[in-house]
């Protein structure tokens, strides 16, 4: 017979090393970050996800401020969806991002182009302040200055226009052209966000490439076409989603400089929310309204980014 021995698992020759322990100088660290980070975490979550919270449980009721809340469940959207001004408030939102967002990009570029070139630094300054300079004042304030430029009767712009022969243009009281009128005030206010953008955005593109383009035969448009924009494609996505943001948000110039009309033909959805709360005591379905938009923002904001990875060109 053969003896048989039990042989142990060998043991392991050293033990697990405890992670360390923070020390006071990490710990003083991570409180400190928490500390400046905790202000902007608050106001996030109380100005943004607490309205939208509130807008959504909203819009489940009936609530006209005066009366108590009646839960209403899916009724408010069943309205919104029928409701015709609605419906066309969409539209026209649609159809003024679309060329607002479109017209300013372009005139952005065309102008960040431009003063790219050679040209005096203080000269180029000038220029910048000056297309800026709209973005700071008051919407409002701008309409209202607008309204009386864009007047039929006694308007600047039909008395220019009246030199070369032209006939009045009802630019605020004609169904064709108030959508246009309200256009032309909002990108003049707003172009200047993203001609900074791509001033910033140029100036990124290393001077070496375009050197190397101009050796290769490049030149003008051409370069412009196949170097400039694909390496400015990253700024171009962040100033077309900022854009079309804003683009769906319109109000102010719609409201001071048509009030929604002639007809419908200028009412926005911002401007149906406003109504349909304040005017007409309606917050349930103003905040179904509200839903819908956040909704649409976000859906095309994800196809942009979508898309995106299609014609964004990272260095």
């Amino acid at each position: 017979m053969t003896n048989t021995q039990t042989v142990s698992p060998a043991r392991p020759l050293t033990r697990p090393v405890a992670a360390p322990r923070p020390s006071h100088r990490d710990r003083g660290t991570r409180l400190l970050a928490t500390l400046f980070l905790a202000p902007t975490v608050v106001g996030i979550v109380v100005f943004t996800v607490v309205p939208i919270v509130g807008s959504v449980v909203l819009s489940l009721f009936h609530w006209n401020v005066i009366d108590s809340p009646s839960f209403a469940g899916t009724a408010n959207y069943r309205e919104v969806f029928t409701d015709s001004t609605v419906r066309v408030s969409f539209l026209n939102t649609l159809v003024f991002m679309v060329f607002a967002v479109a017209a300013q990009l372009l005139i952005a570029l065309s102008l960040a182009l431009t003063l790219n070139g050679r040209m005096p630094t203080w000269l180029r300054s000038v220029f910048r302040s000056a297309f800026f300079f709209p973005l700071v004042l008051s919407a409002a304030s701008i309409s209202v200055v607008m309204k009386y430029l864009f007047n039929q009767d006694f308007g600047v712009v039909n008395w220019l226009i009246g030199l070369v022969g032209i006939s009045p243009v009802p630019w605020l009281t004609s169904e064709h052209a108030a959508l246009a009128t309200v256009i032309i005030v909002y990108v003049w206010q707003q172009f200047g966000f993203s001609f900074l953008l791509f001033i910033g955005g140029l100036n990124n593109i290393p001077k070496e490439v375009h050197e190397a383009a101009s050796l290769d035969g490049a030149t003008g448009l051409r370069k412009h076409l196949h170097v400039t924009l694909p390496l400015l494609s990253p700024t171009l996505l962040v100033a077309t989603v900022v854009g079309v943001i804003n683009a769906l948000q319109v109000f102010e110039q719609p409201y001071v400089l048509t009030n929604g009309g002639p007809g419908d033909s200028t009412r926005t959805v911002v401007m149906v929310i406003y109504e349909t709360a304040f005017e007409q005591l309606r917050f349930g379905e103003a905040s179904a309204v509200g839903v819908l938009l956040f909704v649409l923002i976000m859906a095309v904001t994800a196809l942009q980014f979508r898309l995106s990875r299609r014609f964004v060109h990272y260095q």
